[in-house]
């Protein structure tokens, strides 16, 4: 009896940490719902953040597909359209880094395609 009580927190610490197959380290995966609004929140966030660091006077209009990596914290590689001052919209992928647990995002890379 005190074999269980000492046994079972330990298992259940374990199956705490347990990452799903489909979101192993390592390899991007798809994302499956491309109009979630966090996915949509991360291609506006690539679109500001680039602005502020270019210069330039983009404007989020959607994410069109995306995957996801995770690597102390989750990297998201998404397509994403954005329109420019006179109304031309564009496709464009953006790579941003994100530790949701601390607040924190990294556009890494964002170009034209």
């Amino acid at each position: 009896m005190k074999l269980l009580f000492i046994m079972l927190p330990l298992l259940l610490i374990s199956l705490s940490f347990h990452v799903p197959s489909s979101h192993s380290a390592g390899g991007w995966k798809p994302i499956e719902n491309i109009t979630d609004p966090h996915v949509q929140e991360i291609g506006n966030y690539a679109v500001s953040e680039h602005n502020r660091q270019s210069g330039d006077n983009l404007e989020f209009l959607r994410v069109t597909s995306g995957e996801t990596q995770v690597v102390a914290g989750t990297n998201y590689r998404l397509v994403l359209e954005a329109s420019d001052e006179e109304g031309n919209a564009a496709c464009y992928q953006a790579v941003v880094w994100e530790k949701a647990w601390e607040g924190f995002r990294q556009l890494t890379s964002f170009n034209s395609v």
